[in-house]
């Protein structure tokens, strides 16, 4: 991972990300602005789940409690209230934990937040979000977090030194961010991952700017037919990248992908074709991805089911 060159850049936020097949895709890294929009909003969707499930508990203890004792029954009453309250204690804990555990662990790696702020979590080497990174990065917010933040309220302005290392402690991790070019958390640093910007309407018009090529052009591309169980290999990343292969039309890099492409869908008829085979594979890979998009089915990665 680097600085984009100034060329290729939209802003000092892109970076260049090189993948596993050694292709250099430009991503963009996620605003401060981004970040703490997205965790606003994570927040406010955990305290709602909150509140909703406290309210039916309730709702049902009561209703639970007239009905045993109209079968006067007050020891039974008690336990199933009890049994209530351990599973209002554990709604609780997964709501704070498992919350973030549970979307980023997903193929889209992302909450609710992120989806709605248009960012991301990935890897910094390019390679799969795995689950220990995801794991890793969310254990962290506690510490960088929750507890900072239990610590300040219950110390309070009157505790000195208490409510002094309760504030330092949560704007050291708070303000982080701020101070690293990459807009890193700690849990970031610890996990390996970054937050990217979800690059949805650019990526939308690589998959249709090559349509307007000339009939004989699209003939050319068709020469290598690929079946369904080789295009499912990627998604719209691989795509992506592909494409601005092509574009640079480096002979090394194309050589290079070709070869990681060819040994991934067991195919090696393109050799000293390379150029040729990647744009049929290319073609045939966006019609896929379109198509799928139509019938309301995204394929993000090569990761992605």
């Amino acid at each position: 991972m680097s600085v984009a060159p100034a060329r290729l850049r939209a802003s000092g936020r892109d970076r260049v990300l090189v993948t596993p097949e050694g292709i250099a895709l430009t991503v963009t890294v996620a605003s401060r602005g981004a970040r703490a929009g997205a965790l606003f909003l994570d927040l406010i969707f955990i305290v709602l789940l909150m509140v909703g499930s406290t309210i039916a508990l309730l709702a049902i203890a009561g209703g639970a409690a007239q009905v045993l004792d109209e079968a006067k029954s007050g020891s039974a009453a008690g336990h199933a209230l009890q049994f209530l309250l351990i599973v209002w204690i554990v709604i609780m804990f997964l709501f704070r934990n498992a919350y973030f555990l549970f979307f980023e662990l997903g193929p889209r790696g992302a909450t609710p937040g992120k989806r709605l702020t248009g960012i991301r979590i990935a890897a910094r080497d390019g390679g799969r979000l795995t689950a220990d990174m995801v794991i890793a990065r969310n254990l962290l917010r506690d510490i960088e977090l929750f507890l900072p933040l239990v610590f300040f309220l219950s110390a309070g302005a009157d505790s000195g030194w208490a409510w002094m290392a309760a504030t330092a402690w949560l704007l050291l991790f708070l303000l982080f961010p701020l101070f690293n070019r990459d807009v890193l958390r700690a849990g970031d640093v610890i996990a390996g991952s970054w937050v990217l910007e979800r690059p949805r309407q650019k990526l939308e018009a690589a998959m249709t700017d090559l349509r307007d090529k000339d009939a004989d052009a699209q003939a050319s591309r068709h020469r290598y037919q690929f079946d369904d169980e080789q295009l499912a290999v990627y998604g719209e990343f691989e795509l992506q990248a592909l494409e601005r292969v092509l574009r640079e039309d480096r002979q090394q890099s194309i050589d290079t992908v070709y070869q990681t492409i060819a040994e991934k869908i067991g195919r090696n008829d393109g050799w000293n074709d390379e150029k040729a085979f990647l744009e049929d594979y290319y073609a045939q890979l966006r019609a896929r991805l379109e198509g799928g998009m139509r019938m309301g089915r995204r394929k993000a990665d090569k990761f992605s089911e």
